[in-house]
């Protein structure tokens, strides 16, 4: 919040803690932590390593979920509160923009100045856009955010030592670190860990192999349906990356 000139969250809780070990176990659990501040405003924390396809409105509908759950049907809404969405992303969005923390609203075309409502934030933390410049960017944001885009990148890679003096100006992620050691330290749970990251990397190559194997059987249909026109086979090759021979084999 400071890092986009707004008040500091002082106190917060998080709304559906889960069971470590738990997590580790289950390769299929959804990471998602919501968050209540001191001022009853409502946080979505959001990590995505994969980009997709409805990405952005798919987190859309988890804003417009976590801000739809705070009243049941019949009760005031009054008691809604502000929500926001903070996303990190490891894959590149909004190539457009040149701060690597965006922040969305809902504001007027005519006069940017003019607010709709306060209730709907999403920001977008670039941590992969980041890590793919070599860090050139880091220095836009704030200490604080500075520290937490450290920690993300290099927790688990760079040496004990030098992690918690880059970290030693910021006590809360400094905090943070420490107790990401102590579990990084638990053999059972680091390969737990390991199992996951596995399952999920498995899970990302089936998708691109059934990708890879759903366009190579539509360029075959293109190119049957190319040939049995008669066109040229250069031009049939050229428009579905086949060979000429592959061509001639088609029926």
């Amino acid at each position: 919040m400071t890092d986009c000139g707004q008040p500091p969250v002082v106190s917060a809780k998080v709304l559906n803690p889960f069971n470590i070990q738990d997590f580790a176990i289950d390769k299929q659990i959804r990471l998602d932590v919501h968050v209540e501040d001191e001022l009853g405003a409502r946080y979505d924390v959001e990590v995505q390593k994969e980009s997709h396809e409805d990405f952005y409105e798919r987190m859309l509908l988890y804003w417009a979920e976590t801000y739809g759950s705070q009243i049941l049907r019949g009760e005031g809404y009054n008691l809604l509160r502000p929500t926001r969405s903070i996303i990190i992303t490891e894959f590149p969005v909004f190539p457009l923009l040149k701060r690597l923390h965006a922040v969305f609203e809902l504001r007027a075309r005519e006069n940017p100045d003019v607010l709709f409502s306060d209730h709907c934030q999403i920001h977008i933390l670039r941590l992969g856009d980041l890590l793919r410049n070599n860090l050139v960017g880091l220095d836009q944001f704030g200490l604080d955010l500075q520290r937490w885009m450290q920690l993300w990148a290099f927790g688990s890679t760079l040496e004990e030592s030098k992690m918690s003096a880059m970290l030693q100006d910021c006590p809360p992620v400094l905090a943070a670190y420490e107790e990401f050691k102590q579990f990084s330290a638990d053999p059972v749970m680091r390969e737990k860990v390991m199992a996951r990251e596995r399952f999920l990397t498995d899970q990302y190559l089936d998708r691109a192999n059934a990708f890879a194997k759903g366009r190579a059987e539509r360029n075959v249909e293109v190119a049957q349906n190319m040939k049995r026109k008669g066109l040229d086979l250069a031009l049939i090759a050229e428009m579905t990356s086949l060979s000429p021979p592959e061509i001639e084999q088609l029926d």
